[in-house]
């Protein structure tokens, strides 16, 4: 019995400090999103014609490596099981995605640049369920071509960042 009760402990504790953690994360990515607001974000292939670019374009690369605890693990085998949607995952994946963009944006910031294009984003399974670990880490690599624009736009007419 005493067993199962501090077995009960460890799990709700890793539940509430994995859960701490990511809310963390996630306010931290909403700042630094805040952050580069200003920047422009595009899907277009290619930088505006009146854009100046070094020969081969300027490409901007943020990678990003997370991964879930035991307990969310867990829990997502058990959903495995009988099937649905597994929520531990998405938020994974949510938070590998927006930190790798984030950093794509600051790298092209740190270089002098205030705008990408061609964002693109590739996802792995490092070390997780496809080497049988007992947990998940996904690396997700975000590439785009950086630029500076021209004529900074008047605010308020440009472009909504994605």
């Amino acid at each position: 019995m005493e067993f199962l009760i501090g077995t009960a402990v460890l799990l709700l504790i890793g539940l509430i400090a994995g859960r701490a953690s990511e809310k963390r994360h996630f306010a931290e990515l909403e700042r630094r999103e805040g952050e580069l607001r200003d920047m422009l974000v595009t899907d277009i292939h290619y930088p505006p014609d009146d854009v100046e670019l070094p020969r081969g374009g300027v490409m901007i690369i943020g990678d990003a490596v997370i991964a879930t605890d035991y307990l969310k693990s867990f829990i997502a085998k058990l959903i495995n099981i009988v099937g649905g949607r597994i929520g531990v995952y998405e938020s994974l994946l949510e938070r590998a995605r927006r930190e790798a963009i984030v950093r794509v944006l600051q790298e092209a910031r740190n270089n002098g640049y205030d705008a990408v294009c061609n964002i693109r984003i590739d996802t792995a399974d490092i070390g997780g369920m496809a080497m049988g670990a007992k947990t998940v880490t996904v690396a997700i690599s975000a590439t785009g071509t950086a630029y500076k624009r021209r004529h900074m736009p008047v605010p308020g007419s440009q472009l909504k960042s994605c």
